[in-house]
């Protein structure tokens, strides 16, 4: 028996009740996201709210159903942009769509979709290629508050200069400035991009396969991710994707090292886009 522990391991040990407190009490399961990503979003809450101690929060989350709340917009992963990295979305445009063009129907399920831009951008994408009308977008994120606001559509207007430079880079055909409109303070989405795009809650961790998509993007989520959650997840996907449908990861994520490899065919290898064989 030790007669002590050390800092960092009661840190360690006080992280892993806080997680199984907040999956008791919410029901989401953070135990298998990584523990360096956890800790910073713990720390900082730590900060933010004057807590000297982890088991300080456990007690919150305990009994403060708020607090439980709190913590789940914090461990969520919110950071995301139009066309973010614009040079996927012109491999898509280049290289998928034309596959798509053949398809009767087109089903497509954007992970983690946060607030929802690269479900709008794949909509304004889809739209000058002629297919938004035969598209449905399923755009999923664990957090409910998140996803109210992205079905809304508004956008910053700090951000437009920004996302049309993305968009050039990306591709685009027209003006971007003729999808929105806007005020002082927002750029609003036009209702016809909109209106194939559904937004609704689903949890990689702890929910299973709603549908078979002919695309699949989970881009710069699973880096989050423990290897064993990173398998589940990627089994997932697998069971979820139509025969020589795509899988689109993140640019730090790779199947490689997955058990699934042999099952995918690497489609682009920069962009990170695989095809089921």
């Amino acid at each position: 028996m030790k007669d002590t522990l050390t800092v960092e391991e009661r840190e360690d040990i006080e992280i892993e009740l806080l997680l199984q407190a907040i999956y008791s009490v919410s029901g989401f399961d953070f135990r298998k996201y990584m523990r360096s990503s956890i800790k910073r979003r713990v720390e900082n809450r730590m900060r933010l709210d004057h807590i000297r101690r982890i088991s300080g929060m456990i007690e919150m989350v305990l009994y403060d159903k708020g607090y439980v709340e709190k913590l789940l917009n914090d461990f969520s992963i919110n950071v995301t942009e139009m066309f973010r990295d614009p040079d996927f979305f012109k491999a898509f445009r280049l290289k998928i769509v034309p596959l798509l063009k053949q398809l009767p129907e087109i089903r497509i399920w954007h992970a983690g979709c946060s607030t929802g831009e690269e479900a709008f951008s794949m909509a304004i994408l889809l739209k000058e290629e002629g297919l938004y009308e035969k598209a449905k977008i399923y755009a999923t994120d664990m957090n409910e508050d998140i996803l109210r606001h992205a079905e809304k559509g508004i956008l910053p207007l700090n951000r437009m200069q920004s996302y049309t430079k993305n968009y050039l880079q990306a591709g685009g055909k027209q003006e971007f400035s003729e999808y929105y409109t806007t005020d002082y303070q927002n750029a609003y989405l036009n209702s016809s991009l909109l209106k194939n795009i559904v937004f609704f809650q689903h949890n990689l961790v702890t929910d299973g396969s709603f549908n078979e998509f002919h695309i699949i993007l989970c881009r710069n989520v699973m880096i989050y991710f423990t290897g064993e959650l990173q398998a589940y997840v990627n089994h997932l996907f697998y069971d979820s994707l139509s025969k020589k449908g795509f899988l689109a990861v993140g640019s730090k994520e790779t199947l490689h090292a997955s058990s699934l490899s042999e099952d995918y065919e690497d489609f682009d290898s920069k962009e990170r886009i695989y095809r089921k064989l």
